[in-house]
């Protein structure tokens, strides 16, 4: 008898743990993939365990954190913006558009003050981040085809600015905190934890954050609850415009150039350090925690494949790989949460 009542426990308590795993699978398996990322190349080459290439794989994240910081509000809200990387990049332009190029540079640009270009930037990310909110809220055209849109005006600004040229000057502020470093630690770096950090505050402890978690948990409640539902939205889409356009300026300086294309590879990476780090694409879960651990997973992967002199093309299809299984776990752990919900009721 006793023995039948040892066993009973054990069935209890082994399917606790198993369903507090199944509620939490969301952010247990991309912190299990990023232990076990380090520990494969680690063991792999021993010049990636180096304090050196740590601060390698932060600076190459640092463009990509910040653009995903703006994103994790949109998508914490059940949308999405596919216009992050254009953004990103014609404001980056704009930026150098507007400050002093060298002679043999052939654009016909206008020449303002370092700082006049640098507002003049943040305005125009700003516009274009209500342009979207407007399309989505007032319009009532779906976020997945207005970010499109506004995917392809981002690269007919690009394209009308610079015509196929390259700029190369900045303002003297963006070189600094886009190319230089405080000690051994890049500015870019500083900028990057700046942001997550505010992002996270914002997320975590303002009535604004709790909006933007209630509308994407579940958008009726929040109506009826009094929240304007229309405002957040709007308010998330001009955020994500605007650490897009931060991210533009800074990437700009830290490539050296502004250019054409020249984020096209952000939109993807972005998306999947949100999604990866187990952000729910239905909206409601997540935040800036679960971006820093799909940060990290996209950057040690990257890293570490160029360490182990992994074929560049099969590191494209790898990285899709890991993309997919993150997607079906998002999908596989809504699912579990629909189903205790039900349960419970």
């Amino acid at each position: 008898m006793a023995d039948d009542t040892i066993q009973v426990k054990r069935r209890a308590g082994g399917s606790r743990i198993l369903a507090w795993v199944r509620a939490r699978l969301r952010n247990i398996a991309p912190f299990v993939t990023l232990i076990f990322l380090v520990a494969f190349f680690s063991f792999a080459s021993p010049s990636f365990v180096t304090l050196g290439n740590f601060y390698n794989i932060l600076t190459q994240i640092s463009v990509t954190g910040i653009i995903a910081v703006g994103l994790t509000f949109v998508i914490l809200c059940a949308e999405i913006d596919l216009s992050v990387a254009s953004i990103a990049n014609a404001i980056g332009i704009v930026v150098a558009f507007f400050t002093l190029q060298d002679a043999s540079v052939n654009i016909a640009n206008l020449p303002l003050p370092g700082w006049a270009a640098i507002m003049l930037a943040l305005a125009a990310c700003v516009a274009l981040g209500l342009v979207n909110a407007f399309g989505i809220t007032r319009v009532g055209i779906p976020s997945f085809i207005m970010t499109l849109a506004m995917l392809q005006i981002g690269a007919g600004i690009c394209a009308l600015l610079v015509r196929g040229q390259i700029a190369y000057a900045v303002p003297k502020l963006v070189v600094t905190l886009g190319s230089k470093s405080l000690g051994p630690i890049p500015w870019i770096v500083v900028v990057l934890g700046i942001t997550l950090l505010l992002g996270h505050i914002v997320l975590t402890y303002t009535r604004f954050g709790r909006y933007v978690y209630m509308v994407g948990g579940n958008r009726e409640a929040a109506e009826y609850s009094g929240v304007n539902v229309k405002l957040i939205i709007s308010a998330v889409m001009v955020i994500s415009a605007v650490c897009s356009g931060v991210a533009g300026m800074l990437g700009v300086a830290y490539f050296g150039s502004a250019q054409q294309d020249e984020f096209d590879t952000y939109l993807l990476d972005s998306i999947s350090a949100v999604v990866v780090g187990g952000t729910s694409l239905f909206g409601g879960q997540g935040g800036i925690g679960n971006t820093i651990i799909g940060l990290f997973v996209l950057g040690v992967l990257n890293n570490g494949l160029d360490h182990v002199n992994i074929d560049s093309f099969l590191k494209i299809l790898i990285r899709g790989v890991i993309l997919l299984v993150a997607l079906i776990i998002n999908v596989y752990a809504q699912r579990m949460r629909a189903t205790s919900a039900i349960s419970d009721a």
